[in-house]
């Protein structure tokens, strides 16, 4: 599995942040969303569904490998 994140799109709300902190943390820079893990690690799958389900914006997709 992994994730895709459309910057973009992403408008810095930090719910995938909050929600799956070892898959994404926020831009010192921007505010927006970074991806730190892809693929998503063993055990994170949940977490990365829940997060493409959360974000408000609709940045977050993920494409099953």
């Amino acid at each position: 599995m992994r994730l895709r994140l459309d910057r973009d799109a992403c408008q810095g709300h930090g719910l995938c942040a909050m929600y799956a902190e070892t898959l994404f943390g926020i831009s010192d820079e921007d505010g927006r969303a970074i991806l730190l893990a892809d693929p998503v690690p063993p055990g994170e799958q949940e977490a990365a569904r829940r997060v493409v389900l959360t974000c408000p914006e609709r940045a977050i997709s993920i494409r099953e490998e």
